[in-house]
């Protein structure tokens, strides 16, 4: 019975032969991947100046609207409330944890493949009256 244990024990080490390939084979160097952002992060100056470009209103009277709505954006997103606003999609708050100096939250954010918007004419049709009507 000797002699069998002492040959199970010879096949289950490996042989001289895989231990040397293994110590001659090229260490495998781990990179880490950073995310790939397609443009920079937009600021709140840059939000500003668009809203200000497309909407033809003044900027003192954006900026003061567009600032408001952010805080109860951020507010909103603070009580884990979610979010469904078109044409940015639905925000969801997936997780929330608290750090350092500020709450960090994971949110998804759903939108639609194509946003169509309702051409003027489409209210006209529907009976609708203008204001100075």
């Amino acid at each position: 019975m000797a002699k069998s244990t002492a040959r199970s024990r010879a096949k289950t080490t490996p042989s001289k032969s895989t231990a040397v390939a293994a110590k001659k084979a090229p260490p495998v160097v781990v990179k880490e991947t950073a995310p790939v952002v397609s443009a920079p992060e937009m600021k709140k100056v840059e939000l500003i100046d668009l809203v200000v470009e497309r909407s033809g209103i003044k900027k003192k009277f954006a900026k003061p609207a567009i600032e408001a709505a952010l805080a109860i954006l951020g507010e909103t997103l603070a009580e884990g409330r979610d979010l469904n606003m078109r044409p940015l999609g639905k925000v969801k708050v997936q997780r929330s944890k608290e750090v350092a100096n500020a709450t960090v939250h994971t949110v998804r954010i759903r939108r639609p493949n194509a946003v169509v918007e309702k051409p003027a004419e489409a209210s006209d049709e529907q009976g609708v009256a203008d204001a100075a009507e």
